[in-house]
């Protein structure tokens, strides 16, 4: 299978589960968020712990075998934070660097921004959002190929 079309089920997935507001399914540990999609012999899971602060792991199985990851970790810095454009902002997550939002995504006085060094096989970044000049909320993730 072409990495384009595991980026593309990569993006559908992300699209219908957290970004989407999609259902959560039973939880996998104690206390976990986790969100799946699945389409053919490709699952997709999103688990995560927390809120505020929060940790998680996104994955991709084939047949039954993982092959990619990404771990992630953030915070709410501010109470001026607003989930909703998050979730916006990681609706729109570009196939040239799909592990979460755009380099930039802008709407009111909210500004999304990420920053990656590296591609889909090994990769690391980092996103924030401000409100106006203030930062509200940072996230680090990094990941790629599991072998």
């Amino acid at each position: 299978m072409s990495v384009g079309r595991i980026i593309e089920f990569l993006i559908k997935a992300k699209r219908r589960t957290y970004a989407g507001k999609g259902p959560e399914v039973n939880p996998s540990r104690p206390a976990s968020h986790d969100l799946q999609y699945a389409e053919g012999d490709l699952l997709y899971i999103d688990t995560y712990l927390g809120g505020y602060k929060f940790a998680g792991e996104e994955a991709l199985w084939k047949k039954g075998q993982p092959f990619w990851a990404m771990n992630y970790c953030g915070r709410t810095i501010s109470n001026e934070f607003d989930g909703d454009f998050l979730k916006e902002a990681l609706l729109n997550a570009p196939s040239e660097k799909p592990f979460r939002g755009p380099e930039k995504y802008i709407k009111g006085a909210f500004t999304y921004q990420c920053f990656v060094d590296g591609d889909f096989k090994w990769f690391s970044g980092y996103e924030e959002i401000h409100k106006e000049n203030m930062k509200v909320y940072e996230c680090i993730f990094h990941g790629g190929e599991v072998i």
